[in-house]
């Protein structure tokens, strides 16, 4: 039950769309512009970096309300790690598929830098090792490619395997079991963000996809 009900308070957090709010603030549907995603990377490419910022903190806010509210919930629970990964998948699915704009949310990397966040506490101080480390893994294949698409899924994979390098290293604090279903879950999230990421794949294939920095603000590459 703990699981169902962290799962629902992160969906309900993922419900705030800081990017469709960020284009209304701007008299736009940011869901018509670009590459009609509600993400970062479009709100960055049509409404400039201010935009984009907002979009990416609001996004990275909502995952730690999430996990905060968790941890309220739950303090002194013994699987809080697994816990606080069911409402970040929650806030994950709220943010992808909002149901009040018919599920077409953004792609839910912003929320995975949430998660790497309040992932970071666990064991500290090492554990904090774990935000300049998947942030390298963003920064560097987007220098490399200019592929925002590419950065963001390098990160997200690399972030499950820190998660299941540190859980085997006893840093959760779980039993073997929890610690497996965490790596489960988040194996799951890590492969929606790859299917969302579908079109991205494509275009990359067929030499389409667009670099960031370009001057095309019609840009199809989504976070």
């Amino acid at each position: 039950m703990e699981r169902l009900i962290c799962l629902a308070v992160g969906y309900v957090c993922g419900l705030f769309q800081t990017g469709y709010l960020v284009g209304k603030m701007n008299h736009m549907d940011i869901r018509k512009k670009g590459s009609g995603n509600a993400g970062t990377t479009n709100a960055l490419r049509v409404l400039g970096w201010k935009a984009g910022a907002m979009t990416f903190f609001g996004d990275v806010l909502k995952c730690v309300a999430a996990f905060l509210v968790t941890f309220f919930m739950y303090r002194g629970s013994d699987m809080m790690p697994l816990l606080a990964m069911y409402a970040g998948a929650g806030v994950t699915l709220g943010h992808n598929f909002p149901f009040y704009m018919n599920f077409k949310g953004g792609k839910g990397i912003a929320v995975m830098a949430g998660l790497v966040v309040v992932n970071s506490f666990w064991s500290l101080p090492a554990s904090l090792l774990l935000i300049p480390v998947t942030l390298a893994c963003f920064v560097i294949p987007v220098a490399a490619t200019r592929y925002i698409s590419v950065g963001s899924l390098a990160a997200y994979t690399v972030f499950w395997i820190e998660m299941a390098l540190i859980g085997q290293m006893g840093w959760f604090r779980m039993e073997p079991a929890r610690c497996y279903e965490l790596y489960a879950l988040l194996f799951l999230m890590t492969a929606l963000a790859w299917y969302r990421h579908r079109q991205n794949l494509k275009r990359l294939a067929d030499g389409t996809e667009n670099k960031f920095g370009a001057k095309n603000k019609t840009a199809q590459e989504k976070r």
